[in-house]
């Protein structure tokens, strides 16, 4: 039976629980304490080669019974010891031991409901106080000055870890976004090799021990080949030891350790804003023991480095800030100089590409794309707006290696491997692109990354690597990442857009009313002025008709002219401000939409119209005119405006021929109304639905100029559309689109 390494379950050293390993390392002593009672709940074993005592025996009793002298001389430490997350170093202590007196550094912390008290023998070799450190620590401080780098400053903080603790080699590793780790510094003898420059995987610190790391800032390993110590206790809960300084460590690492040809570690903490940002590790070939004051002095200074290299990373950001802040600038002017701020990003591109550092840049929208430097395709860069759109509808959107997410980027690695976004718009969705091209890069990792597989009893088990040797990978379609300081120019550019945007759509918004404002006073106007009007014109052609009848007889030719003449001005007019005052009311009459039969409605005005037209040959083509939801009243003077136009302006044809019909279009239904008339000029299309607005002499054909203007204000307030298409002598056509939900203005 063959068994394949895909079965293998990769995540199980992120499972392991080693921060209850159950055991310590040989080199101190743990006893915890029940904060309550003060009783000895946990111990490790070696207090019986330690004291002389029985850890069974011991266990449950009070600690000032079993140990008077530790308990006398910490008493206030442990009844107040510090908070879960942090250890309290203590004074060194002299203890009569089985072997005679022993000095041992002690350190407190805190594990549930215990106290836990570490006591470590102190190093024979090592009696380093802080007057011996403190020359080492005050170069340090005063080189950090000097440091024009972070890598100056980690080659500096390497050096002096390794004078004070004299290890083999101090590296300084820091982690990337995705967890590998990459040795940026180094400060070796010859005992063991350079791992400068080389890349370790995520894989060799898995996920809870970076967290221990995170909490415990500082760990030591003397020996590689230990025997752990057992802890024991009558509490069948394992010791939480996520703080203690003497932790055993995981059999893996362990075996990781010797594989690299190191039997001694001391690894300290980096961190930034309370986030692992990396690690000072040190290695020694034989077994080494580093005593409490020197590994805490190494710990102080790691601090010191810390807030420097937060200092150098902050100084450059801001640096890149100001840089990037005077492009912002530039665009911001070049896009208020413009009416759309598209035009400043397009029309100014060195600019654009230099925000962010790209070699490319696109500006997309649902209907347009501009697209800058080097760049996909059109096509490419609209089916990337597409992805976009369904997949990442955040302000912004970064990544250096596109492909990983987006497959289809593959095609253009060499002009977009990296993608840096903004959204200007969810509603309507518009993105501003800048791309960068793939950087081949051959990475150095320190041995392959893939953790090894060997059976075991039958079963797969994952095992540290045993090569350490130089592991070339050539990495392909990922770009230079994108710089912190770039991605937050951008977002400020998102905010400068979408607030240029919203002033717009607020000065439209505003003109919008004053219009709306407007054309109700207009309204009101046109309905008081033509209702006012309508009872003297209809004086007018009353009292000239009563002329007419009786005093016919009495007048000149010339005066019966002058009659006629009146009563048809008269008429004229009148019929002008019936049509203006139904103009006016239409957008004061609300509207009541029911299904509208439109066989019938087109049959009724046909009727009517054919009734005026006696002696005329008109040809009418009905099509297929299916049923809407419409105001009746109103659209039945749709299409009397329409219809009457068209029997008007094909008189001069011998036989007219006029058709109404329908078509289905993206979602509404288009009636036309065609006709083979006299036709228009498409140049003046513009002045063809407003009001009082004629294509023909009045002695050519008769009419108010209100009724196109009517019918397109009818059929806007229903949601609809309409246009019409004519040539000078071949006809014209006139439609009208409703949508397929119609939403009317003013319905309930």
């Amino acid at each position: 039976m063959t068994l394949q390494t895909q079965d293998i379950d990769l995540t199980a050293c992120d499972r392991e629980p080693i921060h209850i390993p159950g055991s310590i390392q040989p080199h101190g002593i743990l006893l915890a304490l029940r904060l309550s009672d003060r009783s000895l709940a946990y111990a490790s074993a070696n207090i019986a080669e330690a004291f002389g005592l029985t850890p069974t025996g011991v266990l449950g009793r009070p600690f000032a019974e079993v140990l008077p002298v530790l308990a006398q001389e910490f008493e206030e430490q442990l009844a107040d010891p510090p908070p879960a997350g942090t250890t309290r170093t203590l004074r060194t202590i002299e203890l009569a031991t089985t072997k005679g007196q022993r000095a041992y550094e002690a350190a407190v912390s805190r594990s549930g409901d215990c106290a836990v008290l570490e006591l470590e023998e102190t190093p024979s070799e090592a009696a380093a106080s802080l007057d011996a450190l403190y020359p080492t620590l005050r170069r340090f401080v005063e080189q950090l000055q000097g440091a024009s780098s972070v890598d100056a400053l980690c080659g500096l903080a390497a050096q002096d870890i390794r004078r004070m603790t004299g290890f083999d080699r101090v590296l300084i590793y820091r982690f990337d976004e995705h967890w590998n780790g990459t040795v940026i510094a180094e400060d070796r003898n010859e005992v063991l090799p350079s791992y400068l420059d080389l890349r370790f995987p995520a894989s060799d610190i898995p996920a809870q021990a970076r967290e221990l790391y995170r909490r415990n800032r500082l760990r030591i390993i003397s020996d590689a080949n230990y025997t752990p110590v057992p802890i024991q206790s009558r509490n069948p809960e394992p010791l939480d030891l996520s703080d203690s300084v003497l932790r055993s460590v995981s059999p893996v690492h362990l075996e990781y350790m010797r594989n690299m040809g190191t039997l001694a570690s001391m690894s300290i903490s980096i961190l930034r804003d309370g986030r692992l940002w990396g690690l000072i590790s040190c290695h020694s070939r034989e077994p080494k023991r580093v005593s409490l004051q020197v590994r805490n002095a190494c710990d102080f200074l790691t601090q010191i480095f810390s807030l420097q290299l937060e200092a150098r990373e902050n100084t450059t950001l801001a640096e890149n800030r100001v840089r990037l802040g005077a492009v912002q600038t530039r665009l911001l002017a070049h896009m208020a100089a413009e009416d759309h701020f598209i035009a400043g990003l397009v029309n100014h591109p060195d600019d654009l590409m230099l925000l962010a550092g790209a070699k490319g840049a696109a500006v997309l929208t649902p209907d347009h794309c501009w697209l800058l430097g080097q760049t996909p395709n059109e096509e490419e860069a609209r089916a990337l707006f597409t992805w976009l759109s369904r997949h990442h509808q955040e302000d912004v959107f970064a990544t250096d290696c596109l492909s990983q997410v987006y497959p289809g980027a593959k095609a253009y690695a060499d002009r977009a491997s990296g993608l840096l976004s903004i959204s200007v718009s969810k509603a309507h969705s518009s993105y501003v692109l800048w791309f960068r091209p793939e950087v081949v890069q051959t990475v150095k990792w320190g041995g392959n990354p893939q953790k090894p597989v060997q059976e075991e009893a039958g079963t797969l088990r994952l095992h540290p690597r045993r090569s350490f040797e130089i592991w070339k990978e050539t990495v392909r379609e990922r770009s230079l990442p994108w710089d912190r300081s770039e991605i937050e120019a951008v977002k400020e550019l998102r905010h400068a857009i979408v607030g240029i945007v919203l002033r717009r759509a607020e000065e439209l918004a505003s003109i919008s009313e004053e219009l709306r404002r407007s054309n109700k006073e207009l309204e009101a106007f046109s309905y008081s002025v033509s209702h006012d009007l309508r009872a003297p014109f209809r004086h007018i052609v009353g009292y000239s008709e009563l002329l007419k009848k009786q005093e016919w007889g009495d007048l000149s030719d010339k005066g019966k002219r002058y009659i006629d003449t009146i009563i048809d001005s008269a008429y004229t007019a009148g019929t002008l401000v019936d049509n203006l005052l139904r103009f006016s009311q239409m957008g004061r009459t609300a509207l009541k939409p029911r299904r509208i039969d439109m066989h019938r409605l087109i049959d009724e005005v046909r009727q009517q119209l054919t009734a005026h037209a006696a002696g005329r040959r008109i040809e009418w083509v009905i099509g297929d005119l299916p049923e809407v939801t419409a105001d009746p009243v109103l659209f039945r003077l749709v299409f009397e405006n329409l219809l009457d136009n068209a029997v008007k302006y094909t008189r001069p044809r011998e036989k007219a021929r006029i058709e109404i019909g329908s078509i289905r279009n993206d979602g509404e239904t288009v009636f036309f109304v065609r006709d083979n008339g006299v036709g228009f000029d498409m140049k003046y299309i513009d002045k063809l639905f407003g009001v009082f607005q004629r294509l023909h002499r009045m002695e050519d054909f008769e009419g108010t100029g209100i009724g196109l203007a009517n019918v397109r204000r009818i059929v806007e307030r229903h949601g609809g559309r309409a246009w019409a298409e004519g040539a000078l002598d071949r006809g014209a056509t006139f439609s009208i689109a409703l949508p397929d939900e119609t939403k009317t203005e003013g319905a309930a």
